[in-house]
């Protein structure tokens, strides 16, 4: 069953963050929400994983409420946040500790999935930005989630990084097909990145747009050029600009 945002709005005292927002998120959906800063598109977010309650209006999942954080869902940052006393392969790792238990066959799997095979006992100084990030992603990932909920998670990276961990993003979800809700204020990001596109207007936050990607996978980045990426591109940015 899908995520399902009903009629939900979220003040902080005489401010209003969110003004009766509603989406339906289908399981295994990549789904980017598009927005200026204070939009409250990460305020949604935080509700989503659980951390922060609606003013009003609900959030569900496979038909029950959201009320707090769970497992079925995980949340990347902007910064990485590793533990800089652990190993890479100790910092993926930590979750399944908390829980009990480690699948360690799982934790080397996903090392070969993100591509850092070698660098299992270097500690996160060691490693540049972008290899942080995809520690970061494994750690969420090794725990299994139904959703993984990512606010900005490129953003800190400089421009050919960011490039670099978009594809990297992009062919990991073809492996792993989980549900995706992706927070971000790049426009060329939110449409290369998404089968679905979500935009924000500005403060209160509303839905000023939902529109399929009509772009094919596997995705690269030559499709900025693409008609049907720039006429998009044009509906989101008019947005934006109101």
């Amino acid at each position: 069953m899908p995520i399902v945002i009903d009629r939900v709005c979220k003040d902080f005292g005489a401010i209003r963050a969110l003004d009766h927002v509603s989406l339906t998120i289908q399981d295994g959906t990549f789904v980017t929400i598009l927005g200026s800063s204070g939009c409250g598109k990460s305020t949604l977010l935080n509700m989503l994983a659980g951390l922060m309650s609606p003013s009003t209006g609900r959030l569900t999942l496979d038909g029950t409420p959201i009320t707090r954080a769970g497992p079925d869902r995980v949340v990347v940052f902007q910064q990485a946040g590793l533990y800089p006393w652990l190993s890479l392969r100790n910092n993926i790792a930590f979750g399944l500790k908390m829980r009990g238990k480690v699948d360690w066959t799982r934790v080397d799997d996903l090392i070969s999935v993100i591509g850092l095979q070698g660098f299992e006992d270097h500690k996160p100084y060691e490693l540049s930005g972008g290899m942080q990030q995809r520690v970061a992603i494994a750690r969420a990932l090794v725990m299994q989630p139904r959703v993984l909920l990512m606010d900005e998670p490129f953003g800190a990276l400089d421009a050919q990084t960011r490039r670099t961990m978009q594809q990297f993003l992009l062919e990991l979800w073809e492996r792993i097909r989980a549900t995706v809700v992706f927070i971000t204020h790049d426009i060329d990001e939110a449409i290369l990145l998404g089968e679905e596109l979500v935009v924000m207007s500005a403060r209160p936050g509303r839905i000023a747009l939902k529109s399929a990607v009509p772009l094919s996978r596997p995705r690269h980045w030559e499709m900025i050029l693409e008609p049907a990426f720039l006429d998009l591109k044009r509906q989101a940015m008019d947005i934006l600009a109101a």
